[in-house]
């Protein structure tokens, strides 16, 4: 059996739906325990105070603001070479989602920048690269709602997603492309000395774990939906011709 069967519209259906399930369970219990343990079973910082522990919900959510988005690049992309519906729909389905965590990541920022770095905001390479991906989320967002063709939207949309994977990418790396930057590197990395201390590692990595499982289930969810608003519009459609 192909992989590109599962793409299949009905099929996607038939298999997505006792996944869902499962994935909302684990996604509901993996952010319920690692924002209470973070949150409420950690202790303060020695530098930063109570503030570190806004860790448990900034780097979760700026991780899946930027994987969101490469989740849509690749979705799209399996649409303009493979013209599969379900991958476009995905890829839709994901864009709310995705525009969600990116703005949870920059007012979660805004609140640690401001008691860290003495500001709310500055134009730091990564803020102002993130600030980007923001607008290009509600662009493409847009795209789709202006353009009645769906087919037309798919590959529209698909191309603004190619050109936004660059300010994905830069969000990512961007304190690595410029050291001058005030935002610091990566909380998780495989140099153990670059890592948060295990006492705020464990239940970080818990919820970022949740936070994809999250991910997951709403796309899968938003997915599902997508298609039946498209069915129903194919049966509207004859309806009218009848």
């Amino acid at each position: 059996m192909s992989l590109w069967e599962y793409a299949n519209p009905k099929k996607f259906m038939d298999w997505t739906g006792p996944v869902l399930v499962w994935v909302s369970v684990l996604a509901v219990i993996c952010t319920s325990v690692g924002l209470i343990w973070g949150f409420f079973f950690t202790p303060d910082d020695f530098r930063q105070g109570s503030t570190v522990k806004i860790i448990y919900l900034h780097v979760p959510s700026a991780l899946m603001a930027i994987n969101a988005w490469l989740m849509m690049l690749v979705a799209s992309l399996i649409w303009l070479v493979r013209r599969h519906h379900v991958s476009a729909l995905a890829a839709k389905a994901a864009a709310p989602v995705g525009v969600t965590m990116t703005l949870i990541a920059l007012l979660t920022g805004a609140l640690w920048g401001a008691p860290i770095w003495g500001t709310y905001w500055e134009w730091d390479p990564r803020l102002t690269s993130f600030l980007i991906l923001f607008l290009f989320y509600l662009g493409y967002m847009a795209l789709w709602a202006a353009i009645e063709d769906p087919d037309t939207a798919a590959d529209l949309t698909s191309i603004l997603c190619i050109v936004g994977s660059i300010f994905a990418i830069l969000s990512r790396y961007a304190a690595q492309f410029w050291a001058q930057g005030l935002h610091q590197g990566a909380s998780l990395s495989l140099d153990k000395e670059e890592n948060v201390a295990d006492v705020f590692w464990i239940p970080l990595v818990v919820a970022m774990a949740g936070f994809v499982l999250l991910f997951i289930a709403l796309v899968l969810l938003r997915t599902r939906t997508e298609i039946r608003l498209r069915r129903m519009k194919a049966l509207q459609s004859r309806t009218r011709r009848a």
